[in-house]
């Protein structure tokens, strides 16, 4: 088993893929919860972790992934065929899981290791597959769409790109209501809208802007204002707009905090506190998002983490 696990993380990157969980804006699995709740939390991050590297071609061996996956690489390979090819293998992979956890299943398992270990999550909790096809669409979006005209278009990218992790969260510690469900839908959308404002720069270099067209605009900021070394006032004044969006989502879905107990309830204080550390470190550079990438204060955030538990919102 240690050996096929090695081969495995030699062809597939999977070690590379998980270990950018130490990157992320709060704690994916922190070491106060249970390990099972590890396991079951950076087998949800391994997957999505996964599905993104995907669908913006950061594969550590997208050639090996490929073969893992049964995908054949057109003679004349283009990156978004390409690409829509390895979502679509990802999500047969989810079949594969999804069907390999059922009583009795004789049928081919998963064939790629995160995927794999999706398989005793579905076995221990009542998870739909429906979360985790939409985080495959999100990635199928990415490679059609470049530009959100709109905020409401954003928002809409988000229920597909972010909320689903929250509701996973839930549905693994049992606790989903459809109260609770919405509150997370506003926490995940105002985590990945901060995440968009942090990484606009590194976007931009992919030929992507989240950042929505109609505020552009309002604004006047012109994308050749975005791919300046430094943030001018146009687009300070715009990406302070869009932190009190974020932060008026937060302040929306912070009570989910409140609904829970225990562990789980210093869960999602933690990834709560995250977001609002993200947006205090943006407005501590000054709202230039183009010269650094603001990243959050680790006694800023468990401050902020102590206060949502004993608080609950």
């Amino acid at each position: 088993m240690a050996a096929s696990a090695k081969s495995d993380n030699q062809t597939d990157g999977t070690g590379s893929t998980l270990s950018k969980a130490d990157l992320e804006n709060f704690p994916v699995a922190p070491g106060f919860l249970p390990a099972a709740w590890r396991t079951d939390l950076m087998a949800v991050y391994g997957f999505a972790r996964l599905v993104d590297d995907t669908g913006d071609g950061d594969l550590a061996d997208p050639a090996g992934t490929a073969r893992l996956l049964g995908v054949t690489p057109a003679e004349q390979p283009d990156e978004t065929v390409f690409r829509l090819a390895m979502l679509d293998g990802l999500e047969r992979d989810l079949d594969r899981a999804f069907e390999a956890a059922l009583p009795g299943a004789a049928g081919e398992p998963p064939r790629h290791p995160l995927l794999r270990a999706l398989v005793p999550l579905v076995r221990r909790h009542e998870v739909e597959p429906e979360p985790f096809r939409r985080l495959i669409e999100a990635n199928r979006v990415d490679q059609v769409a470049d530009r959100y005209p709109t905020y409401q278009d954003l928002l809409e990218y988000c229920t597909l790109s972010a909320d689903p992790v929250g509701r996973l969260v839930l549905a693994l510690a049992g606790v989903s209501t459809p109260e609770r469900i919405a509150l997370s839908d506003a926490v995940c959308t105002a985590l990945q809208i901060v995440e968009h404002l942090q990484d606009v720069a590194e976007d931009l270099a992919r030929g992507r802007i989240y950042l929505p067209g109609e505020d552009l605009e309002k604004f006047g900021v012109t994308e050749a204002m975005l791919a300046e070394p430094t943030a001018g006032p146009q687009v300070r004044a715009l990406v302070a707009f869009e932190v009190e969006r974020a932060r008026t989502l937060l302040d929306r879905g912070a009570p989910l905090v409140g609904t829970v107990r225990g562990r789980l309830r210093l869960l999602l204080a933690g990834f709560t506190a995250g977001g609002y550390a993200a947006l205090a470190a943006i407005e501590t550079a000054g709202y230039d998002v183009l010269a650094t990438q603001a990243k959050p204060d680790k006694r800023r955030l468990a401050v902020k983490a102590a206060t949502l538990f004993a608080k609950g919102r």
